[in-house]
């Protein structure tokens, strides 16, 4: 687990653990993300508030720490929480502390000079905690509150995880001042078996415009989003719904996709996200923490543990109307070097074909799939599901790319899909999946196959866009109506011994791929040059 292993285009920090992300903002022409970090190890704990800005999301400069646990109200951990931008330009941080009796409590942060455009002094409201878990809700199950939004009676909501014996929920609380708080008498949502609910996002999209929307806006064009992270699973799930801001509550569209039964932000390594509004550019943007899958061991090892996601937009899909859509955002085309253009290349059953494109641990990687049947086979039936892996062959997959590959194939991952049927009117059912299990010959590393649904409409062809980053693989299928984020740790397929391929393990179909692929170049992410 060497510098191999390390990103060059995801945000981590340069040395120890990371995890959520907390509070990203955008503030006088800079990009601020903070994030769950312990300065002292590659481990969980001592934690505080790290902090980094960037110009366009892509290239960060690493600032000094924002908070640290140094008051009786957090000195256990300065965990999550969400920045609020106010109409007059002033920002508020609301996190949660873990008390000196390991309480779970609300507190306020401001900055100390908003004429500073990296903010990077902040001041801790004199009389915290500004809540503390109300009655009926646990002392260590009241924690990460959202991003504010203000109702037609100028009052400021916020929503903050918890739980009920095995029903997640949130909580809504109504301030004027953000220091004074009035609990709703309604949950915000609860779904029963689900367990606590931590670091939870709530956000309006726009059901037919093409940007995303400040948090506060609603109306008849407007749906709203819930999502969960479960404590229990650790898995990001969300629902599209209506919000009722009379009595602050919320219901999903479709009951049987509630938070935490349906719907993943995410189907691979992912967790504790948060989205923000981008006021500069319109846009909601989501991020997303990836934690390791090697030991702790390895990761003392590395002497570092984690990254975030690459920055996400996020809209309703207007096609299908029952999902989101994420994409990587529109500065990642900024670190693009030299490209290559495949048309039409025939992949037969059983085989596998490679891409001449030189080294492949920093891509971006466009495909699409069209479906040829063989004449003697006819319309056959696939398996459902991802199965055991990309090994599987059926009649209609799996097909896809196999990324981080070296020459022999003994290391590498596939992405793929999977299709159960093909019904009359050319619309699919299908799975898009990634295989880990033969991602690397580490010993001391976890490897899954990840499996999703992705609705494909009867217009569509099959398509995927992968970007790929040394030890992260975040694989975007049908314009982000699924996503899978997965780590590898080859230790074969490094640096310029890194190939990708086609595949087709279907046995009654070709495939003819299509492709655009750009080599990346790194981010360059360094302190902030303060001299």
């Amino acid at each position: 687990m060497l510098s191999w292993q390390r990103t060059a285009f995801h945000f981590q920090p340069q040395t120890n653990w990371m995890n959520d992300p907390n509070g990203p903002l955008f503030y006088s022409g800079w990009y601020h993300i903070f994030y769950q970090y312990n300065p002292d190890s590659a481990v969980w704990g001592n934690i505080t508030w790290g902090h980094a800005v960037s110009r366009d999301m892509i290239h960060w400069l690493y600032l000094p720490i924002a908070l640290v646990p140094d008051t009786w109200h957090d000195i256990n951990g300065v965990w999550s929480g969400s920045a609020t931008l106010l109409p007059d330009g002033k920002i508020v941080m609301l996190y949660t502390g873990n008390t000196a009796q390991n309480v779970q409590v609300q507190n306020l942060a401001y900055p100390a000079n908003l004429s500073d455009p990296l903010l990077l002094d902040w001041v801790k409201y004199a009389d915290n905690p500004v809540l503390v878990p109300p009655p009926g809700i646990g002392p260590k199950d009241f924690r990460d509150p959202t991003t504010a939004w203000i109702g037609p009676d100028e009052k400021w909501r916020v929503t903050i995880g918890s739980k009920v014996n095995k029903t997640g929920l949130s909580l809504v609380y109504r301030t004027k001042d953000f220091i004074h708080y009035e609990l709703s008498d309604h949950y915000l949502h609860a779904v029963p078996g689900t367990g606590m609910w931590e670091c939870v996002d709530f956000f309006p999209v726009s059901v037919n415009g093409p940007n995303g929307l400040d948090s506060s806006v609603n109306g008849p064009e407007v749906k709203h989003v819930l999502k969960a992270s479960l404590d229990d699973t650790k898995v990001d799930h969300y629902a599209i719904g209506t919000y009722f801001v009379e009595n602050d509550t919320w219901v999903p569209d479709n009951p049987h996709e509630d938070v935490g039964i349906g719907l993943k932000l995410d189907y691979g390594r992912y967790y504790a996200s948060k989205t923000f509004y981008d006021q500069q550019k319109q846009r909601r943007v989501l991020w997303g923490w990836i934690n390791e899958s090697d030991s702790e061991t390895a990761d003392l090892k590395k002497g570092w543990a984690s990254l975030q996601t690459i920055p996400r937009t996020v809209l309703f899909d207007k096609k299908t109307r029952t999902n989101l859509l994420q994409w990587p955002v529109e500065e990642v085309d900024s670190l693009r070097l030299s490209n290559f253009e495949f048309e039409e290349v025939v992949v037969k059953p059983g085989s596998v074909v490679p891409l001449d494109i030189g080294p492949a641990t920093q891509l971006d990687i466009f495909a699409e799939f069209e479906i040829e049947f063989l004449a003697s086979k006819g319309i056959g039936k696939g398996n459902v599901g991802c199965g055991s892996g990309a090994v599987d062959r059926s009649a209609l997959g799996p097909f896809g790319i196999l990324a981080i590959a070296d020459d022999q194939l003994s290391e590498l991952t596939p992405i793929y899909f999977h299709l159960s049927s093909i019904t009359s009117d050319a619309s699919l059912t299908t799975s898009f999946c990634v295989d880990e299990t033969r991602s690397s010959m580490a010993p001391d590393v976890s490897k899954l196959v990840f499996e999703s649904k992705v609705p494909v409409l009867s217009d569509e062809k099959l398509s995927m866009r992968v970007l790929v980053d040394h030890s992260i693989i975040e694989s975007f299928a049908q314009g982000g109506r699924t996503v899978i984020s997965s780590r590898v740790y080859p230790t074969e397929a490094i640096y310029g011994a890194a190939r990708l391929f086609l595949f087709n393990n279907a046995t009654d179909i070709n495939i003819k791929a299509s492709l655009k692929i750009w080599q990346l170049n790194s981010a360059f992410i360094r302190p902030f040059p303060f001299d």
